[in-house]
C-alpha cells in the first residue's frame, strides 16, 4: 500500500459525507470515529478483516465505551463500508449495543425561576437566552443561532432555522418572553445574531452558553445534575402536566417520532399524582355500598 493511498481514502470519505449532506459537526464526529478505528488497526481501514472488526468491538467493551459512543462508531463504520469502501459483508459483523433508557432530569418551576434570576450579567443577555430555551423548548445550539429576524412578534412565534435533522419549525413566543426580549434588545441592540459573541460577527458559542448556565445553577444552588438541555426537558414536562396534548408538544420540540416525546410521560409527576389509584376507587365503592 502506498503512502498516498490513505490521504486519497480520507479525501473520498470526506467527499462521500459531503454528497450525503452531513453537517460539518457530524463530519468531524465521523472522522474522529474513523481515526479511532484506524489507530486500533495500525493499518488502512479499507483492508480491515471481519475478525479485526470483531476485535475492535471487544476492545471498546473492554475500555468501557458507553452504548451511545459504541453505536455511533459502528454507524460510521457502516457508512464507510457501504459507501466509501463498499464491503457489505462487514455489516454482518457489527453488533450494536442496547442503550439503557434513562428518564431525563426535570427542574421544578421554582428552580427554573431561581436559575433565570441568577443568570450572570452584566445585562439581560443570558437571562433572555435561558428564557428562550425554557419558554420555547429550544436546544442550546438552536438558541445560540437565533437571529433577530427569527422573533416574529406579529404572529407571536419564534422561527427555529435548521434545527436538529436540518428541519425548520416554529415555537410559541409568550407575551412575557417578548417583553423580556424587547428589554434585552433596547439594552444590547443586537443587529444580526440575537445573542452575539464577543466579536459580534459570530453568535455566542454553545460552550459559552453552557458555562453561563453552570454559573447560574451554582448561584441558584441547584443540586441536580443539569445542563441547558434540562430547560428543554422541563419545558416539555411542564406543558404535559398543564394538560397540553402530547402531539402538540411533539411538534414544538421538533421530534420526528411521537415515541421520542412520550418519555416525558414518565417524568410528569404532577400528572402521575393526579391519577386516582384503583385502590382508592375500590375503597370508595366499598364505602358507598356500606
Amino acid at each position: 500500500m502506498t503512502d498516498q493511498h490513505v490521504p486519497a481514502l480520507r479525501r473520498r470519505f470526506l467527499e462521500d459525507m459531503q454528497i450525503r449532506g452531513l453537517l460539518p459537526k457530524t463530519q468531524t464526529m465521523y472522522l474522529r470515529a474513523m481515526r479511532e478505528f484506524t489507530r486500533f488497526l495500525e493499518h488502512s481501514p479499507d483492508t480491515a478483516t471481519p475478525e479485526e472488526l470483531r476485535a475492535f468491538q471487544l476492545h471498546m467493551k473492554a475500555r468501557g465505551v458507553g452504548a451511545p459512543t459504541f453505536n455511533n462508531r459502528l454507524t460510521v463504520l457502516s457508512f464507510f463500508f457501504a459507501t466509501t469502501c463498499p464491503r457489505p459483508e462487514m455489516k454482518r459483523h457489527m453488533r450494536y449495543q442496547r442503550a439503557a433508557k434513562k428518564i431525563p432530569v426535570v427542574l421544578s418551576a421554582e428552580e427554573v425561576t431561581r436559575i433565570l434570576e441568577a443568570a450572570p450579567g452584566p445585562g439581560l443577555k443570558y437571562r433572555a437566552a435561558f428564557s428562550v430555551a425554557y419558554g420555547g423548548g429550544l436546544r442550546a445550539s438552536e438558541v445560540t443561532h437565533l437571529k433577530v429576524g427569527d422573533i416574529d412578534s406579529d404572529r407571536m412565534l419564534i422561527r427555529v432555522d435548521q434545527g436538529k435533522g436540518r428541519k425548520d419549525r416554529h415555537v410559541m413566543l409568550s407575551p412575557s418572553l417578548l417583553e423580556l426580549l424587547r428589554d434585552y434588545w433596547r439594552e444590547a441592540r443586537p443587529a444580526g445574531w440575537l445573542f452575539p459573541g464577543r466579536s459580534r460577527i459570530d453568535p455566542i458559542s454553545t460552550r459559552q452558553f453552557n458555562r453561563a448556565f453552570g454559573v447560574a445553577c451554582d448561584f441558584a444552588e441547584i443540586r441536580k445534575k443539569v445542563s441547558p438541555h434540562t430547560l428543554r426537558h422541563s419545558f416539555a414536562t411542564h406543558l404535559l402536566e398543564s394538560g397540553t396534548d402530547i402531539r402538540v408538544i411533539q411538534v414544538l420540540l421538533g421530534h420526528a417520532k411521537l415515541e421520542t416525546t412520550t418519555i416525558y410521560t414518565k417524568v410528569a409527576t404532577k400528572t402521575i399524582r393526579d391519577v386516582t389509584s384503583p385502590l382508592d376507587l375500590l375503597q370508595r365503592r366499598e364505602a358507598g355500598s356500606g
